[in-house]
C-alpha cells in the first residue's frame, strides 16, 4: 500500500458506530445532559449538535445546532429528524426513554 493511500485511510472517519459516553450542556436550551454512549441530542428540548459524519466519530467540522424538524415511527420506535441550522445537513436519530415526549408532542402539534 502506498504511503499516501495509508495516510488517507488512516485519517478517514470510520463508518462503524463508535460508542462515546459523554456528558454535555445543550447548546440550545442549556440543560445538562448525561450521556450513555448512545445519546445524540438533548433529552429536554430534543435539539442536537452537528458533530458526527458517522455516529460517534466526531469528524464533522460544522458544529452547528441541529433542530428537530420531524418525528416518525419506524418499526415501533420513535425517530427524530434533525436538520443543521448552519449547513442544512439532515439525519435521523432514535428517541430514548429519557427524552421528553411531552416536548415531542409540543414541537409537532398541528403539523
Amino acid at each position: 500500500m502506498s504511503e499516501c493511500r495509508y495516510l488517507l485511510e488512516r485519517n478517514m472517519p470510520s463508518k462503524q458506530f463508535q460508542k462515546r459516553v459523554e456528558d454535555f450542556v445543550c447548546g440550545h436550551c442549556g440543560a445538562t445532559v448525561s450521556g450513555n454512549g448512545y445519546t445524540n441530542h438533548c433529552s429536554k428540548c430534543l435539539w442536537s449538535l452537528h458533530v458526527d459524519i458517522f455516529p460517534g466519530d466526531r469528524a464533522a467540522r460544522c458544529g452547528g445546532l441541529m433542530e428537530p424538524v420531524g418525528a416518525f415511527l419506524d418499526h415501533g420506535e420513535w425517530r427524530l429528524t434533525h436538520r443543521c441550522v448552519t449547513c442544512g445537513h439532515a439525519k435521523k436519530n432514535r428517541l430514548s426513554n429519557e427524552d421528553d415526549m411531552e416536548m415531542l408532542s409540543k414541537l409537532f402539534e398541528g403539523k
